[in-house]
């Protein structure tokens, strides 16, 4: 029988919370953490792939472990970007939902610093950061770290380059004696460095294998395009999936503007996020997603961070990444909590060779993801075009005379006759047009 979260020794309030969020069945990387993290006597490093639950890996027990006479903070996570944080605290929050005792605050960086200032004024006893705004709190003398007992490193690959810089700056605004719980998708050299350098030499390594709640189902797949073929090929398969959520990978923050503004010419519901977008625009795009008012988002890896958005079907990898380990967090904002997913990595021929990498690096499979033919690339252009036409809105500004001799030219015609017409002249114009403007004559008013 598998082990339930009773048997890993979760408090009664706790298991009530979960309960009511449904979440029944411990994962592998939370069997295998959560005792470890309650009986509070090492340094622990968790290595498991994005989507196994390791909020909960190391949330539960933390919860567990406050000690709710004092008022002093007395563990502190840390994130790598702002979503991300408000993540975690929104599932601390909920797993708490009956250990109304428990204070926890979030103070991360891209909003005013002010109002964390003041609520750390009042008892708290968690708070999630990022590292930026950890440190601006600590040199401005707004929190007390003299008590805090539990120091979370989450997604520690993600924010390496960070940790390297204020990792010393934290580390000593806590006491000598305290423990260090590190989580991470993937365990590169500089990460290894890290534990070697911040962690107890007695530190507990656990980890998860791929096969793994929110991994096993995603099917991971390739296709190969010429370059000039590329935004044709993708808008096919964005059409094909009509109606369902994804998310795009783009390496660079101008590579997610030009795709952006692409799909925004064709008329996808769509959005864009990346580091150098304001935070409100940034959290106005993702509430968007999050409560389905666009489906597909371009973002960039690190502005990707803390999205967990169940009903993702698809990740699309537009570039190929540099890193094994982004590959892994790209993927795993598909096929949450147990759903099926893909994950479709866009090649040029050149690129192909290194699948084979990826795949005995990551231990998973690709399959080639067969690509539409030219004539059917054609067909969804001329589709495109007409939605294009569709969603115009009317230019009320045109000179009435002039819309009256438009009129009467095309007065004789049907509805059919008109629509003969007008596909012909498209067809005619994009005959010799490049296949990456499918529709770049069409103006948007």
């Amino acid at each position: 029988m598998p082990k339930q979260f009773l048997d890993l020794g979760i408090s009664a309030p706790i298991l009530k919370a979960l309960a009511e969020l449904n979440i029944v069945e411990p994962t592998e990387i939370q069997q295998k953490s959560i005792p470890l993290l309650l009986s509070n006597t090492t340094d622990v490093v968790g290595v498991a792939k994005t989507g196994t639950g390791k909020t909960a890996a190391f949330g539960l027990p933390l919860l567990q472990l406050i000690d709710v006479k004092n008022t002093a903070v007395q563990a502190v996570i840390l994130a790598p970007t702002r979503e991300l944080g408000h993540q975690i605290f929104n599932n601390l929050e909920s797993f708490a939902k009956y250990s109304t005792e428990i204070s926890i605050a979030a103070t991360c960086g891209g909003i005013p610093i002010k109002p964390q200032m003041e609520r750390l004024q009042s008892a708290t006893h968690i708070v999630v950061a990022t590292p930026g705004r950890l440190i601006d709190l600590i040199e401005r003398k707004a929190i007390d770290l003299s008590q805090t007992a539990f120091l979370v490193l989450d997604e520690a690959d993600e924010m390496v380059s960070i940790l390297k810089e204020s990792l010393d700056t934290i580390v000593a605004a806590l006491p000598k004696v305290h423990k260090t719980i590190l989580f991470s998708a993937t365990m590169p050299g500089t990460i290894k460095q890290l534990i070697q350098n911040y962690l107890h030499k007695n530190v507990v390594q656990v980890s998860a294998s791929m096969e793994t709640v929110g991994n096993q189902g995603i099917d991971h797949q390739y296709i190969v395009v010429d370059p000039i073929e590329k935004l044709d090929v993708l808008m096919h398969f964005l059409n094909s999936k009509e109606g369902e959520r994804g998310i795009i990978f783009c390496k660079t923050k101008a590579a997610v503007n030009k795709l952006a503004k692409n799909l925004a010419i064709n008329r996808f519901s769509s959005g864009a996020i990346h580091g150098s977008l304001s935070q409100g625009i940034r959290d106005r795009i993702m509430d968007q997603f999050r409560e389905g008012h666009i489906n597909i988002l371009v973002a960039t890896d690190l502005a990707a961070r803390g999205i967990d958005v169940k009903e993702i079907s698809y990740v699309v990898n537009y570039h190929l990444p540099d890193a094994y380990e982004a590959y892994v967090h790209r993927s795993g904002r598909t096929a949450r909590a147990g759903a099926k997913g893909l994950s479709l990595t866009v090649l040029q021929p050149e690129e192909v060779n290194e699948i084979p990498e990826f795949e005995k690096e990551l231990g998973i499979k690709f399959h080639l993801f067969q690509k539409p033919s030219e004539a059917s690339i054609e067909e969804n252009n001329t589709l495109l075009w007409a939605k294009q036409i569709f969603k115009t809105k009317p230019n009320h500004e045109v000179d009435q005379n002039l819309k009256a001799k438009i009129k009467t030219i095309f007065h004789h015609l049907t509805k059919d006759e008109l629509v003969d017409k007008i596909l012909a002249n498209y067809l005619l114009q994009n005959k010799n047009t490049p296949a990456e403007k499918p529709v770049k004559k069409l103006k948007k008013n």
